[in-house]
Order: C-alpha cells, then sequence, then structure tokens
C-alpha cells in the first residue's frame, strides 16, 4: 500500500512515505501498553487538560491545518475549515464532560453496595477514512484518551500528511509518548496489528469491504470493536413538506463534500404531490454549481478525492444507465483537469437495477417517486445499510412519527444532517454497529467494572451466594 499525498485538483504528487517497519510497530505497541498501564488507576483530570490545549491549537491553526485537508483530498476550504472547528469542539466537549460522564454509577442491589466503575481497556486500534482525516481521528481520540485507553492508528492511504498533521497536534498539546501514534501499514499489518494481545479493542470508520476484513479479524481473536460502514440514506419529502425548506436543503444534502459523506443523501424519495417540483428545483440547484480550486471561496463543488475514485463513480452511474435508469441530468463538462465528477441526477431505478441500494459516493442523486408516506418509509426501509436520514414533513411533529419507523441509526427531521460532539453517531444493519460521540462514544471502550462491597460476607438464603449454589 503506497502512502501518498496526490492534490486531486492539480493531480500533483506531493509526497510519498514509507510504510512502517515491523520494529516500529512494536516500539509503538509497546509505548502504548506501557502508558496504559501507567494510566490504569490515574484520574480523569489528569488528562482532560491536554484536551482543552489541543482544541485550542486546533483554533489557533485552523487555516494552515485545513489547507493540508483540501491538498489532499481536494476538500473545499471553507468545509475544511469548519471540519478543524469541529474537531475543537469535540475535544472540548470530552474535556468538559469525561469526568463526570465515567463517574461510578452506583446499583441497587441485595449483594452489598454495588457500583459500576468505568475503566480503560488498553489499547486500541483504529482504521480511519480520507472524507474527513482530522474529524474522523477526533472522534475516536478524544473520548478514549479521556479514558486512558492509548490508540495506534492507520489512515487512509491518501491522506497520509494529514494523520501526521493529527499526531503531531496531539503531540504538542502534551499528551505523553504512547498515547497516539500513527502507523503506514499495510493491509497485513493492520491485521497483525489488531491481532496482537496488547489490543484490545478495534475502531473502524470505513467501507463494508474495509469492516468485514478487520471486523472478521477482531472477532478472531476476541477484540472488542466498533464500525461506522457506509450509508444509503433516505431524504423523504412527505406529502405535507414545506417545498421551500426542501429546496433549500436537498442540493447541500448530496453535495456537500462532493457528496462524499457516509451520512449525505443519496436516495431523494419524494411523494407523486411534490415529485415533479422537487426535480426540476433539483436539476436547477446541481446545474449551477461552479467547479474550480477548492481554495478559491467562489467554487461550491470540490474535486473528487482521487482518479480511482471518480472512476469508479462512473462506472456505477454507467452500470445504472445500462440497467435502465434514466439519467434525468447531467451538468455539462467543465475544462478542468482536476478529479471533477459532473453532478447527476438518476431516476426510474426498479429493484432490479444494480444501483438500486447500492451507495454511490460523489454528486449523483437517486431520486424516488412514491404514493404516500407509507410508501416512503418502505422504500426508506427497503436496503442493507442504516446509517443516517432526513425527513421532510409538513411539522416537525409529524415528521418524527415517520422518523421513528425508519431503520436507521440516526435522523434529522426538517433540518440538514448534522454532526456534534453531544449527539451519538452510528447506524444499523450494513452500516455497522457501535456509537461515536455522546455519552456511548466514551463508553464504547471501557472496563465496566463491577465492586461489591459489604462488611460481612452476605450468607442470607435470599442472597446471590446461596441462590447461585443452588444451580
Amino acid at each position: 500500500m503506497a502512502y501518498q499525498t496526490t492534490n486531486p485538483y492539480t493531480n500533483e504528487v506531493v509526497k510519498t512515505y514509507e510504510n512502517a517497519t515491523p520494529e516500529y510497530v512494536e516500539e509503538s505497541l509497546a509505548k502504548a501498553q506501557k502508558l496504559y498501564k501507567e494510566w490504569r488507576n490515574d484520574p480523569v483530570f489528569t488528562r482532560t487538560p491536554v484536551l482543552h490545549k489541543l482544541a485550542q491549537i486546533f483554533r489557533d491553526e485552523t487555516d494552515s491545518l485545513a489547507k493540508v485537508l483540501t491538498t489532499e483530498m481536494g476538500k473545499l476550504y471553507g468545509e475544511a475549515q469548519g471540519e478543524v472547528i469541529l474537531c475543537a469542539m469535540i475535544a472540548d466537549y470530552y474535556a468538559d464532560h469525561a469526568a463526570e460522564m465515567l463517574e461510578p454509577r452506583k446499583i441497587a442491589s441485595i449483594a452489598g453496595e454495588a457500583q459500576l466503575e468505568n475503566h480503560p481497556l488498553g489499547v486500541l486500534m483504529a482504521v480511519e477514512p480520507w472524507n474527513f482525516p482530522y474529524y474522523q481521528m477526533m472522534r475516536i481520540f478524544a473520548p478514549n484518551f479521556a479514558v486512558g485507553d492509548p490508540i495506534v492508528y492507520k489512515h487512509a492511504a491518501i491522506t497520509p500528511a494529514s494523520a501526521l498533521a493529527f499526531e503531531d497536534a496531539v503531540r504538542r498539546a502534551g499528551a505523553p509518548e504512547g498515547a497516539l501514534t500513527n502507523l503506514f501499514l499495510s493491509y497485513d499489518q493492520v491485521s497483525t496489528v489488531v491481532a496482537d494481545k496488547r489490543v484490545q479493542g478495534v475502531a473502524l470508520t470505513g467501507s463494508e469491504r474495509g469492516g468485514t476484513a478487520v471486523a472478521e479479524v477482531a472477532g478472531k481473536y476476541l477484540k472488542k470493536n466498533t464500525m461506522e460502514l457506509g450509508g444509503v440514506d433516505a431524504f423523504i419529502v412527505a406529502h405535507d413538506a414545506n417545498m421551500a425548506d426542501v429546496k433549500a436543503i436537498a442540493p447541500r444534502a448530496r453535495l456537500y463534500n462532493a457528496g462524499q459523506v457516509c451520512t449525505s443523501s443519496k436516495r431523494f424519495i419524494v411523494t407523486a404531490n411534490h415529485y415533479d417540483e422537487f426535480l426540476e428545483s433539483l436539476k436547477a440547484a446541481f446545474s449551477s454549481v461552479k467547479m474550480g480550486d477548492p481554495m478559491d471561496p467562489e467554487t461550491t463543488l470540490a474535486p473528487m478525492n482521487s482518479k480511482k475514485a471518480k472512476e469508479k463513480l462512473q462506472v456505477q452511474v454507467n452500470e445504472a444507465i445500462a440497467g435502465g435508469a434514466t439519467a434525468y441530468y447531467v451538468h455539462e463538462p467543465i475544462d478542468d483537469e482536476g478529479q471533477f465528477f459532473m453532478p447527476t441526477i438518476l431516476t426510474d431505478i426498479d429493484k432490479s437495477n444494480p444501483a438500486y441500494g447500492k451507495e454511490m459516493f460523489g454528486p449523483v442523486a437517486q431520486v424516488y417517486k412514491v404514493a404516500d408516506d407509507d410508501a416512503a418509509v418502505a422504500l426508506a426501509n427497503d436496503a442493507d445499510y442504516g446509517l443516517g436520514g432526513i425527513v421532510f414533513a409538513g411539522s416537525q411533529e409529524a415528521g418524527a412519527k415517520l422518523a421513528s419507523r425508519i431503520e436507521t441509526g440516526m435522523v434529522f427531521v426538517n433540518t440538514f444532517f448534522s454532526s456534534l460532539p453531544e449527539l451519538e453517531f452510528g447506524g444499523v444493519k450494513g452500516s455497522g454497529f457501535g456509537r461515536e460521540l455522546g455519552l456511548n462514544g466514551i463508553s464504547s471502550f471501557v472496563n465496566q467494572e463491577l465492586v461489591v462491597k459489604r462488611d460481612h460476607p452476605n450468607d442470607d438464603e435470599t442472597g446471590g451466594l446461596i441462590l447461585a449454589h443452588k444451580f
């Protein structure tokens, strides 16, 4: 696996990096394990000041950190700045709330005074994607640093500079050696690290294929793991939806980050009474985008992350059309050598089409017409994935009722999808399992140790020892 920074706008190869040697991997795991032993009984407050310092670094260096993202994966500079600020928010959130979140939970029991204590689990392995290089890392780093779990991580092969920039910021914030270590690993090395007895948990965000491969190794070696995988998120336009609001949000829901978002709306499911109006408005929005230099504030659609990704998406579109889909709209080609994909709207996709239920990671919208709200929910649920979703309805109450019927991890009603430190993130079905951010995000990799105490042994027949003995 070649770790290489290639600017997707200029196609310039900026820098290539060597894979981690076996000796460096071993050294990194040893340092992480040593730190875990030191941290095992340290209170949370001894670590949280580092998170506040890290948040300040991200705020103070927003522009330079954002430029790394734009250079490596083509993200609009303004969107990259937003990602950096969100990282600062996450670091501050866990610095402020981790101690409270990790307080022991008392349990009423006849066995004695019982409580669940939250202790570090051990060294974690993180495998993270290219589309939000800092944010994805901060989601796993901030809560687990507060817990006391050191992390080694493999970042995407096309964002090595982002991986190093994040590691460097953590180091400069005062994190001890071994707290977070970037490893440029091959696929075989990933399996070796996951299998290592010092690694106690694995967190992955990425494709279903990658998640399956890593989860298989984690399962073989009994390592706890969380998986945030792909999605074919539905954007439901209910019969009573406010179309002015729909028109304002729908293009953003598909084109943000050039459509390269796990939770972006990929299937627009529109009731018949709004269908024609919706298509016309989406076409107008897609036709008005400005593609160009992602550093230019006038640019509204960035290039895709790589030539490989662009070509894969084109194959998917071609197969969809060959399978009977209609290319309702394809943006006029532009005179630019960057890895731009022309915004496309596909309609008339039936269940026999290869595009049905498949994730298209880029600026391609699938639009479906349904008779009513019930049919919209049924179509939304007819998928192997369940990550996020958006519902627009006449009221938030009506939209929430529809949202509760959708088999997915997250739904936003009458608003754009968002990710904030307090909002737990994750999906169901083929979109993975486990949650990041919020309370569950800090609970994913802790040892919830039960401690029961009393002054004298419990020998009463109602006690647990006697009840257990009867079996």
